[in-house]
């Protein structure tokens, strides 16, 4: 049976959800860019790479987790979907207190886990220096930024993206403002950025909580400890996240590869691919609106079994991804000299990253495909698939870097950054039909 087309009411249902993702999600990177501003204008560039190598463990760190982000959504949609609103309750009751038991673990092994990046990346003495110091601040943060994934995620599966807005804003702002007093202000320098956002983050988890709260008590019922602790749930869950927790390893060790190549290269090199990354990052957290619209509208499809509305929410989803795609590819070539420019003032920097302008205008336009279809993918559930497509991934970027960066240099690990991008999406592709035939 063929999908409805994509009507204005599609387009209703995938930007409220996808629309306060973006707002919320693009002060992310934005914040990002102003740690790597202030930083950048410092006299030496091994300031913006000790900032880009603190933040990459982070990545690696939580991110890592974030299957309590994505599973929780998956799993909290598929029951709202079904109308089983005391396993909407229970799901988030399992990811809280999975994300706190992962916070403290991540408290007690600060030090193998700092010891084991520093080595991994590399980089000069100077940006092992600062990164480790930046590091072992913002480590205590761990609890509060787990525990917000699993509201963000609970929150999305509801469909309150305007919650989400609310709580990601008031973070960032708090973040931003404290960034610029400790570091501007007060000279704090790296660890000014770590302080401020360890105390964003806990600001963001207190507000999280208290609309929660609120969103319980309008639901009704109570948190049931058999329910919690039921033996399938708990092991559906267990194996959800243990697949996007190897699929988002595989996806921050291509951005480490990216990193730790660079900082092969020498800071000047690492820097550049640092601002660049900027770029990936801001148009990266703006297609990820709709990679969530997908995941929240696939799953309740999924709950309800409807093969019709599956097909519907996923054509309405990669319809505006694709135009977003187009827009930041053109707004890079018409904005990106200038952005460069505001990211650093260090000659030598700016020069190799405005060579490197080309790979951040082709990015969105081969990424967008992958983003997606991780939505789609999360949504359903289906994390066998999601696992498998990015361990293939990652096996032909690091083949490819080995292969090109000893001819191209930087333009070889760039070259090799974008076949990560284009095989992501090529290999869910492949794998989407056995959605539509398994819910039929």
């Amino acid at each position: 049976m063929p999908a409805p087309p994509i009507s204005s009411e599609w387009n209703r249902r995938v930007w409220l959800l996808a629309g306060p993702i973006i707002l919320s999600n693009i002060t992310v990177p934005l914040i990002g860019v102003v740690d790597t501003a202030v930083v950048g204008h410092l006299p030496e560039p091994h300031h913006i790479g000790a900032v880009a190598v603190g933040a990459l463990i982070f990545n690696y760190l939580f991110w890592s987790f974030g299957f309590l982000r994505m599973g929780t959504t998956g799993l909290a949609a598929q029951a709202a979907g079904a109308g089983d609103l005391e396993e909407v309750r229970s799901t988030l009751a399992r990811a809280m207190l999975m994300a706190g038991a992962l916070g403290l673990i991540a408290i007690l092994l600060q030090k193998p886990i700092l010891e084991f990046a520093l080595w991994a990346i590399g980089g000069s003495p100077a940006v092992a220096a600062e990164a480790g110091d930046y590091f072992l601040i913002r480590i205590w943060s761990a609890p509060a930024a787990l525990a917000k994934f699993a509201l963000i995620g609970w929150f999305l599966a509801l469909q309150k993206a305007k919650v989400t807005l609310l709580m990601q804003l008031a973070m960032n702002l708090v973040n931003l403002a404290l960034d610029l007093l400790f570091v501007l202000g007060w000279g704090w320098g790296v660890e000014g950025v770590a302080v401020a956002s360890v105390i964003a983050e806990y600001a963001g988890l207190a507000l999280g909580l208290l609309i929660a709260r609120r969103l319980l008590a309008e639901m009704g019922g109570d948190f049931r400890r058999a329910r919690i602790l039921d033996a399938a749930a708990l092991r559906k869950m267990i194996v959800v996240n243990r697949d996007i927790f190897i699929r988002t390893l595989c996806l921050l060790t291509a951005f480490g590869y990216v990193t730790a190549k660079g900082a092969a290269m020498g800071d000047v090199t690492l820097a550049a691919n640092a601002v660049l990354l900027q770029f990936q990052s801001i148009m990266a957290y703006a297609l990820d609106g709709f990679a969530h619209a997908a995941e929240v509208l696939v799953g309740r499809a999924v709950g309800q079994r409807d093969r019709r509305v599956l097909r519907a929410a996923v054509r309405a989803s990669f319809l505006w991804a694709l135009i977003f795609a187009v827009l930041f590819s053109l707004f890079w070539v018409a904005g990106g000299p200038a952005l460069i420019r505001l990211l650093t003032g260090i000659e030598a920097v700016r020069a190799t990253a405005y060579a490197l302008l080309p790979w951040a205008i082709a990015s969105p336009l081969v990424s967008v495909w992958g983003y997606t279809y991780d939505g789609v993918f999360l949504g359903a559930t289906r994390t066998v698939e999601v696992r498998n497509a990015m361990i293939l991934c990652l096996a032909l970027c690091v083949a490819a870097g080995e292969l090109l960066i000893p001819h191209w240099g930087n333009a070889g690990l760039w070259s090799a950054f974008m076949l990560f991008m284009v095989a992501r999406g090529a290999t869910l592709a492949a794998y989407y039909p056995r959605i539509g035939r398994d819910l039929a």
